[in-house]
Order: C-alpha cells, then structure tokens, then sequence
C-alpha cells in the first residue's frame, strides 16, 4: 500500500530464498520419524525468522510480522512495474505544478520542472534496459504474468545492481510527487474552486469517467453496489427509529410506492455509517477537518431491479439532523448534493480504515505469518497458501511505516486524527468475524444475497463466480491430501496453525476444524480475501477514488443542518484543498493501478520464477490446477458477458485482473 521501499538483495537464507514445494507433500502424521523430525527442525529454524508484534506503533495490539523476511520483498519485475506507474503520476504531477507556474500560483521556475521531467525520460529509459537485462516478456493470456516470465538467468551482482537502481528511482519520483508546503499553498489560488479545475488536475493522466457523472443519482447509488465499497448495504426490515422519514417523504421520491410495502417486499436498503464514531475529527494545517456519521436509505421501486437514493441524514441524531431527499429545486437541489458528499467522506474512511486495510491486508499477515510458523515446507497447505501471501508482509510494513502513519496520506487526506484513525482501523481488525465475513454469509447476513429484491448487484454476482471457482479448486486440492476427515484432526501441524490463529494472531471466531468441508471454506476464504476480495476493494481507488469530488476522506465544511438555502459554492467548499486532492489522486493511482502476476499463475517468487506447483497429481492435465484454471476462464467470459449487457461494465472481478496475493 505504499511506495516507501523496494527489495534489498539478500543471501540464500530460510529467510531470503523460499522453498518450492515438495513434489509429494505428506500430512505429518503419514510421516516417519526422522520425516517429522525434519519437519520440526525446519519449523523450529523459520520461527526464529517469522515471529510475532503487537507493537507495531501505528497498529497497536494487531498481530503483525516483527520483521519482514527477505523471501517477503518485490521481486524486480514488480520494482519495474512500480517505476513504470510512478514515471506517469510524476508527469502528470510535473504538469501541474508547470500549469500552477503559468498561472501564477508557484514561484519556483518552470526550468526546474522541465528538468525534472528530462530526468523522468532518463529514468524510464534505464527501467527499459533493467526490463530488457532481466528478460521480461509480455505473456499471451489472461492468465500470463502481467509483468512476463524470465527467460534467462541474471548473475548476483546485476540483481543487486538492478536493485539500487530501482531503489534510487523510486526515491527520485517520490521527490517529485510530493507537494511541498509552498506547492500547497499555491496550487488553485488564482481562482474560485470549480469542478473543471479538479479534473484539470489530471493533466496528462486519463480523467475517470466518475468525473462526469458523480453528481447524478444514479451513480451514486450504483456505487454501494458496483464501487469501492460494496460491501456495508443491507436491508431493513424497519426502518430505525433514529430514522424518521415520513410516508409522504418516501412518496414524494418512489412514485407509486409506499414505506410499508417497500419494507413487506423486502425493497429497503440502509447504510449506517455509526461505526465512524471512534474518528474524532483532526486538522490539515490551520484548516478544520470533518466527518458524520451519515444514514442513508436505498430502495428497489416496485418491478425494478436497481437502487434509488431515498433520503439522507447526516448525522445519528434526527433531533439536529434532518431529513435530505432528493431534490432539483433551486433551493434544495445544493443541500441534497451536500448530503451525498457528506456520505461520500464517510464511506472514504470506512472503505480504507475497514473493508481495505483491516478486512484484507491486516487480516491476511496474520494468516501468512500462523502459515510459515506452523506448517513446514512440505506441508501441502503450505504450498496452496503461500503464493496468496506474497508481497503482503512488505506492503504492510509499508503501509504501517508511511501510508497510515503521521504526516502520510491517510494522516493528511482522512478526516480523523491520525491517532483516531489508527485505532479505528485496529479496532475493526480485531473485531473481524472470520466466518461470518465468509462471502456467502456475508451477503446473507446483510439481507442482500441472491435471492433479496436488489437484483442488481455487480459485485455480488461476480464475486460468487469468482468464490465458486476457488472454492471447486480448494475441494479438489483438500480431497487430495485429505482422505477423510480423520485425516483433518490427526493433522498435528493444522491443529497448531488453528490455536495460534484462534490465540495470539486473535482471528475472532477462529475454531478447531474438524472436517474436510470446513477446512475447504476457511482456504477458500484466505484465497479469495487475498485475491478476489482485495481487488475489488482496491482497484477502484484509481478508477473511482482517485477523482477527490467523488469519494473523499475529509469534508472542509461542517455537515448541513438543513437541507434548504445551500448554495454550489459551500458544496464546493466542503471538497478537499487541491493541493490534498493532487495528493489523493497521486496515492490512489497509484494503488489500484499495480497488478501483479494473475489469480491462477502460481509461480515462485524466488528469480527465475519457476512454476510454484510439484505435484504432478495437482498440475497434470485435467488434474486440480489445470481445472481451476479453466473454471477461471469460464468465470472471466461470463463478467465479460455481463458487462456487454450492464449499463456499466464492473471489472473488478475479472479473473484476469486479480492479482494472487496483496502485493500493493
């Protein structure tokens, strides 16, 4: 989740060179004594490299990696991939700040930013040798590496030159990415705040078509389905008592409709934003900061399939927060579109502290860290869990050191002390419910699954594709292993990675596994939050987020208290400074623009990137592998399907667009 480091070269260590799985991996209970020796020997020796903190100073009480092992960094096509993104936002950010030179908004001379743009050609020049010297090739199909395979070996002392390079680039965009106190200070203050000026800022990156549409109804609604945070819309079967709209409110918005039949169809939906309760709200600077606690109310008009925005309040107390509908009325139409923006920040802080960072990446190290801990190398859940975990100890160190800590983007473009948010972040990871988030639970207990009212729901259709894909690969790879369920509780290292999974990496609800089915759900779960369920909560900061006006993380304004006499101009007020918005588009390009070697490509990351998979019975031709690479070819037709007949593609979800682990 941040672009703070790059991987040093390292010895061939447990820690820095990782194994490749056995050939015939073995339960270790069907070993012999000197095998199950062995096994602990190896388990002994890679505790003392994977260990546990709950000391990590901007996560405090999560179970983290202490340190981040060496077999854990980017590989060099991944550094290139990295290189390659930041050369285009340093462009776009030079091209700005020359514009704000234009202007008249920056004293610092122009020649300065054109230098730096020369430097830009440089460095994209030398990132295409280290391609070229390392032998990257653009696959041929969905399921190639995004980044290629390498063709040929790279002696050691060119790796660690590649490496210094790459680390010295890296910094250098850094540098010129960054918006320095005068820059912010300068950037937009030669004229009033406009929607135009917010897309000039990307200017010569591709505007998000959000850009263009965020204003109207229907795309605001289609986000709590189809955007960066799908996964908080529920049903309701009343409507709260802190939630007072009347009949004739609901009336005036559903033609044709009324509450009480909305609520027996079962065609209410809610977001509840209470959980925000823990930000208390901090400042940028001078300037105050804010964010509410915003409900808002969905639902499916009678014989329709999508949502439509109802009503909105922007706090948790109707005594001081009234009632927003929509409205296009002179006086009514800017406190409506006030409101939206006022749910838009919240569900900023609710998507990054909670469904991303908690809900993936935080929830993932401590599955990656139980795995190496207690299941030894020739273990084969071992095998089938370790390629999901790559890249994932670095970029959380990462993000810990840098993205959520003091003074970083989370600290400057959120709405909460950096302190508030932190903790609102450890709290919603220590409280994840491992089997209650399980995707097809999840959509139940939200009163959204596939039998609800809301029949059109992107993310959920195409995640239970992508869910029922892993899920065939997990049975067919478990069954193999695991003949029976006795196998399961005779599996002395499963019973180990279960209590300390259940204990010290405090996984809520976490219990013994008794059976193969149940053991089959929880891989699925870890493959799916690891690929399909970071994607969808990650790529669209790029296509959707990046654009500050649509989903942001602070309001400059407080909340409205009355929807009537809001003008465009405290609607505008209420959007982030530009300088904060050239921040957030620079972090979130960023972020959901990096994929990293496909859902269904299992390699080693470990140059020159062998195929991951030993077991002939797992990759033989029409064995486990091979089937649930076809089963993700089938699942990528049917998205590709949908999306033809969709008003707007959802392509979050494409197979070929997951990457296999958290590596961004």
């Amino acid at each position: 989740m941040s672009f703070e480091s790059m991987p040093n070269a390292g010895a061939s260590t447990p820690a820095a060179r990782p194994a490749m799985p056995s050939a015939s991996p073995s339960l270790p209970q069907n070993d012999t004594p000197a095998q199950q020796a062995a096994r602990a020997a190896q388990l002994a020796a890679t505790q003392t490299v994977y260990t546990w903190s709950t000391e990590i100073p901007t996560l405090p009480g999560v179970p983290l990696a202490a340190t981040v092992p060496t077999s854990n960094e980017p590989t060099i096509p991944w550094g290139i991939a990295l290189v390659g993104i930041l050369l285009g936002i340093a462009r776009n950010a030079l091209a700005v700040k020359i514009g704000g030179v234009d202007k008249g908004e920056l004293d610092a001379p122009r020649a300065d930013y054109e230098a730096a743009l020369a430097q830009c050609d440089a460095i994209e020049a030398s990132t295409a040798k280290i391609a070229l010297d390392h032998g990257v090739h653009q696959g041929g199909n969905i399921f190639a590496r995004v980044i290629g395979d390498v063709e040929a070996a790279v002696e050691a002392a060119e790796h660690d030159m590649h490496v210094a390079l790459l680390n010295g680039y890296r910094d250098t965009l850094k540098d010129m990415i960054a918006v320095s106190d005068a820059e912010a200070a300068g950037l937009g203050s030669s004229a009033p705040r406009t929607i135009d000026a917010y897309r000039a800022l990307f200017d010569t990156l591709p505007v998000p078509g959000i850009a263009y549409i965020f204003q109207e109804d229907d795309a605001f609604a289609r986000l709590r389905v189809a955007g960066p945070n799908n996964m908080l819309i529920a049903a309701i079967a009343a409507v709260p008592a802190n939630f007072p709209i009347t009949e004739a409110q609901y009336a005036a918005v559903v033609n044709g409709d009324t509450l009480a039949a909305a609520l027996a169809d079962g065609r209410l939906f809610m977001l509840d934003y209470r959980e925000l309760a823990v930000l208390t709200a901090g400042t940028y600077g001078t300037a105050q900061k804010y964010v509410a606690l915003p409900m808002a109310l969905f639902a499916v008009p009678p014989g329709g399939a999508s949502l439509v925005p109802v009503a909105i309040q922007c706090g948790q107390d109707p005594a001081s927060n009234p009632i927003f509908t929509p409205s296009v009325a002179a006086d009514a139409q800017w406190g409506w579109q006030l409101a939206k923006l006022v749910v838009q920040v919240a569900d900023g802080n609710y998507h990054e502290l909670f469904t991303h960072l908690a809900r993936t990446h935080l929830v993932m190290e401590a599955f990656a860290v139980a795995t190496h801990r207690h299941l030894a190398e020739v273990h084969p859940l071992w095998a089938l869990l370790v390629p999901h975990f790559e890249g994932t100890l670095f970029i959380n160190n990462q993000a810990a050191t840098s993205l959520i800590a003091a003074g970083g983007p989370i600290d400057h473009i959120f709405a909460g002390t950096i302190t508030t948010s932190q903790l609102a972040a450890v709290d919603d990871r220590l409280a994840f419910d491992f089997y209650g988030k399980m995707l097809p639970a999840d959509l139940e207990a939200r009163g959204v699954g596939q039998g609800s009212m809301l029949t059109d729901y992107p993310y959920r259709d195409d995640a239970l594709l992508v869910w029922g894909a892993i899920h065939g690969w997990a049975q067919a790879y478990v069954e193999h292993y695991y003949t029976s369920d006795a196998d399961v509780t005779g599996d002395t290292e499963l019973a180990a990675w279960t209590t300390t999974l259940a204990g010290e990496a405090k996984i809520q609800g976490f219990r013994t596994i008794t059976t193969r089915a149940q053991l089959v759900d929880i891989c699925t779960m870890l493959m799916f939050t690891a690929s399909a369920q970071h994607a969808a909560v990650n790529f669209p900061q790029k296509s959707i987020m990046a654009f500050a006006p649509a989903v942001t993380g602070a309001a400059w304004q407080a909340p409205p208290t009355q929807q009537a006499g809001q003008t465009k101009t405290e609607w505008l007020a209420t959007m982030p400074p530009m300088a904060l918005a050239l921040e957030q588009l620079n972090t979130l390009e960023l972020l959901g623009s990096l994929y990293y070697r496909p859902l269904g490509d299992y390699r080693s990351n470990a140059f020159p990137y062998p195929l991951w998979f030993q077991d002939p019975a797992i990759t033989a031709a029409g064995g486990p592998l091979p089937s649930f690479q076809a089963a993700l070819a089938g699942v990528e037709a049917a998205i590709v399907a949908r999306n033809a007949e969709r008003m707007q593609p959802y392509t979050y979800l494409q197979p070929s667009l997951i990457p296999t682990s958290i590596n961004i």
